[in-house]
């Protein structure tokens, strides 16, 4: 097991929650305490077995105290190897440090708050991040806790084996450089930004999947530290079993997609494809009209609402179909009681405006990684330009609009038709875009779905007229889509040849 019984140790902080106790049990544990600053004042209010670093080494502190533990005595007795330094240590009269209790002054805390670039830097710790860094290194023969969470870990070990794992000194070291890489990045961000708010790329957590997309992968979710917000990943998971990767990628397409809506929306997501949107009056009325697009499809799905979900709307969709997810702002209790009848059913609340703190989407290549900023970019509607004879009607300028938003989410080829805020047929991720059209046809036929009147939205724009003159036989009214074809005049005589409304909202959004 290789444990250690730390004989001396170094204490340093500027969190001093539960230092009592810890102070007591290294008492206990006949340890010998070195402290600085404001540490060695509040040790000393609770027991005088305390030594002050100066006297520890000799060197008075210098510079306001910039310059206090920097020095041989502190850091040889941190660094020795009991193994093959000690004989080192002993001719220069020094003495191994086999227990470091320091954290950092809190430079995040400091940028959060009013404070100046002169208050800044000071708060740039120096000695601290040394030491720790130190003792993180020689873990085999030293213990460092730079969290008072870890304080009783600490003592419990002790306690109950006689002295500190390797294995706990290992996890401890690991902390310390996780630690370290978040604050150096803060700094880092705030030198380069100048700003107050900054992105924090350190992971924070990392939790094993049961697989990946396929039983024979490996998977894991890694969760950025300093989130503020419920996300998909630190979602509150509420009730059912444990989240597959499938299903945090499939629930991340819906959220996404939901709250893009300010009216009660419904998304139903089956592999990272809407198959069934609606924007209503209630979520009950969402849902209806969500899943009647395509209620095949939405059987294992996932769903998603924008507002709470009430008592009614669960128990029909209890009623109606399996369910791998349903994530909501929030659930009364009554749809609380009637989900908790499907056990494995998971039940996630997370928060409509989320954190981003590594903005931007991440695609892995063959020999390298891609990135590319989030497509987060919603057209105006007063920036459409309608190219057609006939104007959009403002019932289909509105079922456009929703369309357009719908499509963003849509694998590429991406058709949605829709009709009253509802999406009445889907066709995605196919090579050829009239395919798409025709699938969205045949979905929306296959269940009833009126088309004479609704309006279709496509992705990409047209390249060929055959796309129109399909949907005019179908009984399209309007359509958007981003224009730019060199067959674009063709594109357009077509939809004016069968009195179609067509806007142009010169950006694109395909999704791959």
């Amino acid at each position: 097991m290789n444990l250690i019984k730390p004989k001396t140790a170094l204490i340093s902080l500027s969190d001093k929650t539960n230092l009592d106790e810890l102070v007591q049990f290294l008492l206990e544990q006949n340890v010998k305490m070195i402290s600085t600053g404001g540490t060695f004042q509040a040790i000393r209010n609770i027991t005088d077995k305390v030594i002050e670093v100066s006297d520890f080494t000799g060197f008075e502190e210098m510079m306001d105290g910039r310059v206090k533990t920097l020095h041989p005595k502190i850091h040889a007795g941190i660094l020795a190897r009991r193994d093959k330094d000690l004989e080192v240590l002993a001719d220069r009269g020094y003495e191994v440090i086999d227990l470091v209790v320091v954290n950092l002054y809190p430079f995040k805390e400091t940028i959060a708050s009013d404070c100046t670039f002169e208050e800044a830097i000071e708060k740039i710790d120096i000695g601290g991040p040394t030491m720790i860094r130190s003792a993180a290194k020689n873990f085999q023969d030293v213990a460092v806790i730079t969290n008072p969470e870890d304080y009783s870990v600490l003592m419990s070990e002790w306690s109950e084996q006689g002295g500190i794992s390797y294995e706990f000194r290992k996890q401890l070291s690991k902390k310390v450089f996780a630690l370290m890489a978040d604050y150096n990045s803060a700094i880092a961000g705030y030198l380069s930004e100048g700003a107050a708010e900054l992105p924090d790329y350190r992971f924070e957590q990392s939790s094993t999947l049961r697989y990946g997309e396929n039983p024979h992968q490996s998977a894991k979710i890694l969760t950025f530290s300093g989130l503020q917000h419920r996300n998909i990943a630190n979602a509150d998971i509420i009730q059912g079993k444990e989240l597959s990767y499938n299903n945090i990628v499939d629930a991340d397409a819906a959220w996404e997609c939901v709250r893009e809506f300010t009216e009660p929306a419904c998304v139903i997501v089956k592999h990272a494809n809407p198959c069934g949107v609606a924007e209503a009056q209630s979520c009950y009325d969402a849902y209806d009209l969500a899943f009647k697009t395509d209620p095949t499809s939405a059987f294992g799905g996932i769903i998603a609402f924008n507002k709470p979900v009430d008592d009614q709307t669960a128990e029909e969709i209890n009623a109606r179909q399996f369910v791998e997810v349903v994530l909501a702002p929030s659930f009364s209790d009554g749809a609380l009681a009637a989900f908790a009848q499907k056990k494995n059913m998971r039940v996630l609340c997370a928060d409509l405006e989320q954190d981003n703190p590594y903005p931007g989407t991440i695609k892995k290549v063959s020999g390298g990684i891609l990135i590319q900023s989030d497509d987060h970019y919603s057209v105006p509607q007063a920036d459409l330009r309608c190219v057609t004879k006939r104007q959009p009607s403002p019932e289909e300028m509105k079922d456009l609009m929703f369309a357009w938003t719908v499509a963003k989410f849509v694998k590429s080829n991406a058709i949605v038709y829709a009709k009253n805020k509802q999406t009445i047929g889907i066709g995605a991720g196919q090579m050829s875009r009239v395919i798409s059209a025709d699938i969205a046809n045949l979905k929306a036929k296959n269940e009833g779905l009126i088309i004479e009147g609704a309006v279709m939205s496509s992705d990409a724009f047209f390249p060929f007229r055959d796309g129109i003159d399909k949907a005019a036989a179908s009984g399209i009214a309007a359509i958007i889509q981003p224009g730019g074809s060199i067959r674009d005049e063709e594109v357009i005589a077509a939809a004016d040849e069968n009195n179609i409304a067509m806007v142009f909202t010169a950006t694109r959004h395909f999704r791959h």
